[in-house]
């Protein structure tokens, strides 16, 4: 089930186009817990999951996950993507060793 959606809008010349981030409620995996989240992009759907030794741990880690995909994607890296404004940041934190990449509020609140 579907628990949380956010937009994020990536501008170019031809026009802005809309990626979504879904993220599902956490479900047991075993003796563990998974996060499965999908980011829409415009050329493809990304998928994946963060586990956890709970329920709470598999959502933070999933979170950094989405996090980590976002900064580390040619659209980051680009400057064309946003959520809020231009190089304010997205939304979603970093795991520490990452962290020096945020910008914006996410720089100031993650």
């Amino acid at each position: 089930m579907k628990v949380a959606t956010r937009r994020l809008r990536l501008r170019s010349q031809s026009g802005d186009a809309d990626v979504h981030i879904d993220v599902f409620a956490p479900e047991p995996d075993g003796h563990a817990w998974k996060c499965r989240y999908e980011i829409h992009w415009p050329a493809e759907k990304w998928s994946s999951y963060a586990g956890g030794v709970d329920s709470m741990q598999a959502v933070l880690l999933a979170l950094q996950k989405i996090g980590t995909d976002i900064y580390f994607s040619d659209y980051h890296k680009s400057g064309a993507l946003c959520w809020e404004g231009s190089g304010k940041g997205y939304g979603f934190p970093l795991p520490p060793s990452a962290r020096e990449m945020l910008i914006g509020d996410d720089a100031r609140f993650f």
